[in-house]
């Protein structure tokens, strides 16, 4: 069977890609694991997705690793997760290198052990150079957070005098969001069936077009991401005009 790598329209390409990567825990309860399981697998579905769109030509790729309403969870699958993200991520550096994957963070990395904290900051240290996809890990991160958190940033500069209330628009505010070096996505994909945003870049999928599947994330694999591709290429995009 040919795959849809070949019917994507590489004059056309989505910029900025974002997944919402769900399903983790519903495929290791269907397999009669605990929900941990779900999450080791999912890595191979991280590491096959970002070398299918860095082979494609994607420029970002957005993955919602892990919410702030995560950290709610109960304590063992937390920290069992926060190991499993400082391993990857060490085990991962290399990979990302060789495929020349530059590695990028949004959300509050207070909120994370110092530990995943600091081979985060390394493994971002060592990948700044490269030119090639790059690589957006959302943890700790909630879009309300973010927002609540601009405004904050705006409020303190108007107490500050650095900005004047008619001087707040559109791009001031994207420009105090985490992402203000970022382009808004223009396709996101969430997986496992569920048909919502869930707290996940509101401002910046205003105009983005979303794909959804009914595949839990341990099981998407690079064919499904080409097809979230020509299913995006397959649409006409009017940003409300």
């Amino acid at each position: 069977m040919p795959s849809s790598k070949n019917l994507i329209d590489k004059n056309c390409l989505p910029k900025h890609i974002a997944i919402i990567m769900d399903g983790n825990g519903r495929w290791a309860k269907e397999r009669g694991y605990e929900r941990i399981y779900g999450h080791q697998n999912g890595v191979v579905s991280v590491r096959e997705t970002t070398e299918a769109a860095a082979e494609t030509g994607i420029d970002y790729l957005t993955l919602y690793a892990f919410s702030t309403e995560n950290w709610g969870r109960p304590q063992k699958e937390v920290d069992a997760l926060m190991e499993l993200l400082v391993d990857t991520i060490e085990k991962e550096t290399p990979t990302l290198n060789k495929n020349n994957v530059r590695l990028l963070t949004i959300g509050d990395l207070s909120r994370l052990p110092l530990n995943a904290r600091g081979k985060l900051q390394k493994c971002i240290g060592e990948t700044a150079k490269n030119t090639g996809l790059s690589l957006v890990l959302a943890l700790s991160y909630s879009s309300r957070w973010e927002i609540v958190n601009a405004a904050k940033t705006i409020g303190q500069a108007l107490l500050d005098g650095k900005i004047r209330v008619e001087e707040i628009d559109e791009q001031v505010f994207s420009d105090a969001l985490t992402t203000k070096s970022i382009p808004d996505p223009d396709l996101m994909i969430r997986t496992s069936g569920e048909e919502r945003i869930s707290n996940f870049l509101l401002w910046q999928l205003a105009y983005s077009e979303l794909y959804f599947t009914k595949k839990h994330w341990p099981d998407f694999r690079k064919e499904d991401f080409y097809q979230a591709i020509v299913d995006y290429q397959n649409r006409e995009r009017r940003f409300g005009k």
